[in-house]
């Protein structure tokens, strides 16, 4: 299980993965695109099942160091509740996914054995 720690603007790329379920999805759907609506970001699919290591439905959104200071309290703060994975895009999914992630709300376990090699 990964530590919880704050967001921490220290590298150039990232993911934010709102995770929601299907009580929460018109919510998280609409707070997706009012990111990439007022932070003119890049906004992924809505995914209603597990994808990659996202052991629950999400919805990607990409973005910058630039961005950061002022998407991640924007989305902490409007968030309701939902639990939100921030990581860095640093090219090392293992790194990105553990070392360089973050939570806003609770943390839910990821499916890391994707990155394992071997």
């Amino acid at each position: 299980m990964i530590d919880f720690k704050n967001p921490v603007n220290s590298h150039h790329f990232y993911h934010a993965h709102v995770y929601f379920d299907t009580d929460t999805l018109k919510f998280a759907s609409d707070l997706c695109a009012r990111a990439g609506k007022n932070f003119d970001l890049k906004v992924g699919r809505v995914h209603l099942k597990p994808v990659g290591p996202h052991p629950k439905h999400s919805c990607q959104i990409s973005f910058t160091d630039k961005d950061f200071n002022e998407f991640i309290p924007w989305l902490d703060k409007n968030r309701n509740n939902l639990s939100v994975l921030v990581h860095a895009q640093t090219g090392d999914d293992m790194k990105d996914h553990t070392d360089f992630a973050y939570w806003l709300g609770d943390s839910v376990p990821l499916n890391l054995s994707l990155f394992k090699v071997g």
